[in-house]
């Protein structure tokens, strides 16, 4: 694993914490957290998500590692592949809700997308602008002439 946030915990809780977060994330698909402990789930539920999309039996492996429960490593390889076949990456939502009560920390929901009950829906994919078709060198260059202004003769000297 790469850099994390610390959190304030020593580095076995801070794993034992986020492995269980992104386990009850996969499980309910919706947990509610302060915001820094969202983001560094989200890092982690999309690699969980890009794994069980893998199916491979090292895959599999590396996710039964890292989730907790069977149930949750089933769903990973079954019910979440297929949903995001399609999709390159963004597995998750991260909606910022309040400030908690008892600290101000910032709270937030993190989610997955494309499910049934979202708080917000998703965005229609962006349309990709029809690809055109290359130029040889040669009409390029005659076109680039066509459309560049005119070219402004210098004088040499001082002519008055």
């Amino acid at each position: 694993m790469t850099k994390f946030r610390k959190l304030n915990r020593p580095t076995g809780h801070r794993m034992s914490m986020l492995r269980t977060m992104v386990s009850q994330l996969v499980k309910h698909e919706r947990i509610e957290t302060t915001v820094a402990k969202a983001k560094e789930v989200r890092r982690l539920a999309d690699n969980m998500v890009q794994l069980g999309k893998e199916g491979t039996l090292c895959a599999a492996r590396r996710a039964a590692a890292f989730v907790r429960g069977d149930d949750v490593l089933h769903k990973l390889f079954t019910e979440l592949a297929y949903r995001y076949k399609e999709r390159a990456g963004g597995y998750t939502r991260l909606l910022r809700t309040r400030i908690r009560v008892g600290d101000a920390a910032p709270m937030a929901y993190i989610e997955f997308i494309d499910r049934e009950n979202e708080l917000r829906q998703s965005k229609p994919p962006t349309p990709q602008p029809p690809q055109r078709a290359p130029l040889d060198p040669w009409t390029r260059s005659r076109l680039t002439r066509q459309l560049a202004p005119p070219k402004e003769e210098k004088s040499s000297g001082a002519e008055n």
